[in-house]
């Protein structure tokens, strides 16, 4: 594995002409008409750059919370559960998983010991036999529950996309299918269907681009009380050799039953999969694409921002008589029995909160907060960035070249990007993102920031690169950081991730 220095932007305009495909002359003059433009943009900023201190005040859409200033007895992402519920939990209920076997590992043997409930929410599942083997394992623990109790209470719910679960002819669809008919009381499969493919769009754009026009991104994994937090999909190169990130959260009741109650609300507002491979909405749900589009996306706001409100409220009523019952109880007697002491839950010490992205739907916590954190970002501060996607908005463009915070982004090289010698079109996708990259580089060095803000490229022989989200280590707050493990690909321009996913992410602070 190495991680290897983005080199001067002339280097990365011949590597862009190298993966070029050969043989395409319309592909190549309008990378060299967007190149002038970009030139001239370049240029034109250079002349303004002076206002780039200024970036964080002027961009678009971004809400500054009015308590951002904490107590001295608080954290300093505390103005965060303003947005969203704020759950604590000791960092040793907090594990990192570190490869994708691991994390395959962990999920068979998570299934297989659950008792109440499986969440499963992901892009699609894979139909190779490492996903049977998954599903095997679903079956299995809920054979074992019948065999166990005739009124088993284990509940499985499955989430994913609408068009990504079925694409080809066998899908996700098909996979779940023989659960559905085994168990139809106790499994749930919801596909979520974007609002904004519908009419003569969606007869008309085919399979496969159609998921260009919006997608479920969320990514959970819980059991019982567990939760795996991660970017990886439910497929077999996520399982093998596409790195990823994933973090497991034990025995955190509050967490999990967040993410379920999420999780069902997205499914409520989903379409569902029938035993014969049919689908149909919730009785009384407006129709993602048959129905009134505005009357929809105003349905699943309200269902989504009660699970939100819901769990804010029980969060800080929670925060109230912990912190009641501290005071009131003291200090730990001096004779006090050990295992009194012992049986106590550890104190919190990192504090997570889930952001929720659903455009369309006007719900933008994830935006707001990202963009808010880089605003914050003190001189001295050191930020980490990565994606395998990078394509930034002007928004935070201008953050980064207008804060003082030091910035090390971390890239996925051409060599590792899933679209790496891809047939067709989707073949010239590494080389536009090195275009990109190079651009950006550029920028960068036009204002005189190279020293602050450096590029560098993941590289690892075999493998793919997935892996994204940032950290924040502040110095004021003496190596506080800030954890969003999370899928905001910072590609919003490219991959439409603003506007047409919808997507759940984790802040942790610590």
């Amino acid at each position: 594995m190495a991680a290897v220095m983005v080199a001067e932007a002339p280097v990365l305009w011949r590597r862009l002409l190298d993966y070029l495909p050969r043989g395409r002359p319309v592909l190549a003059a309008l990378l060299g008409r967007l190149s002038d433009r970009l030139t001239r943009g370049r240029e034109r900023r250079a002349r303004r750059s002076s206002w780039l201190l200024l970036a964080p005040l002027l961009s678009p859409q971004l809400t500054v919370p009015t308590s951002g200033l904490c107590s001295e007895k608080s954290h300093r992402f505390q103005w965060i559960r303003n947005f969203v519920p704020e759950f604590g939990v000791p960092s040793s209920s907090v594990k990192v998983i570190s490869s994708p076997t691991e994390f395959y590992k962990l999920l068979k043997e998570q299934i297989k010991m659950a008792k109440e409930r499986v969440v499963l929410a992901s892009l699609y599942l894979g139909t190779g036999p490492l996903e049977q083997e998954l599903v095997d394992c679903i079956e299995m623990t809920l054979e074992r529950s019948l065999q166990e109790s005739e009124l088993s209470s284990l509940r499985v719910s499955i989430l994913l996309d609408f068009t990504r679960g079925s694409r080809g002819q066998k899908n996700s669809r098909t996979m779940l299918l023989p659960l559905l008919k085994r168990f139809p009381e106790q499994v749930r499969v919801s596909l979520f269907h974007t609002p904004n493919l519908r009419g003569l769009l969606r007869l008309l754009v085919p399979e496969r681009f159609n998921e260009t026009i919006g997608l479920q991104h969320i990514k959970v994994y819980l059991f019982d009380d567990n939760v795996i937090l991660s970017g990886a999909n439910l497929s077999d190169s996520y399982f093998t050799n596409r790195q990823d990130r994933y973090v497991f959260l034990q025995n955190s009741p509050e967490i999990a039953d967040f993410f379920t109650e999420l999780v069902d609300a997205v499914g409520d507002v989903s379409l569902q999969l029938q035993q014969d491979n049919t689908v149909k909405m919730v009785d009384g749900m407006v129709h993602p694409y048959q129905g009134d589009k505005v009357a929809y996306c105003e349905a699943a706001n309200r269902r989504v921002m009660e699970v939100i409100n819901s769990a804010k409220t029980r969060q800080k009523l929670l925060h109230t008589q912990t912190s009641h019952r501290s005071h009131t109880e003291g200090e730990i007697p001096l004779f006090a029995d050990p295992k009194v002491i012992g049986d106590r839950q550890p104190e919190p010490d990192t504090w997570i909160y889930p952001l929720i992205q659903m455009k369309p739907f006007g719900i933008q916590i994830d935006e707001i907060v990202t963009q808010t954190l880089l605003m914050e970002a003190e001189l001295g501060a050191n930020i980490y960035l990565t994606t395998g996607y990078f394509n930034l908005t002007q928004a935070y463009m201008d953050l980064i070249l207008g804060t003082r915070a030091n910035y090390q982004i971390l890239l996925a090289s051409p060599e590792v990007n899933g679209f790496f010698e891809a047939k067709g079109l989707a073949g010239a996708i590494p080389a536009a993102y090195v275009y990109i990259e190079r651009q950006f580089f550029s920028e960068v060095c036009s204002v005189g920031q190279q020293d602050r803000v450096q590029l560098q490229e993941y590289s690892r022989s075999g493998w793919t690169f997935h892996a994204k989200g940032n950290m924040e280590n502040s110095v004021s707050s003496g190596g506080e950081e800030s954890i969003p493990l999370s899928d905001p690909d910072f590609s919003f321009a490219l991959n439409n991730k603003g506007t047409r996913e919808y997507r759940s992410q984790v802040q942790q602070g610590g």
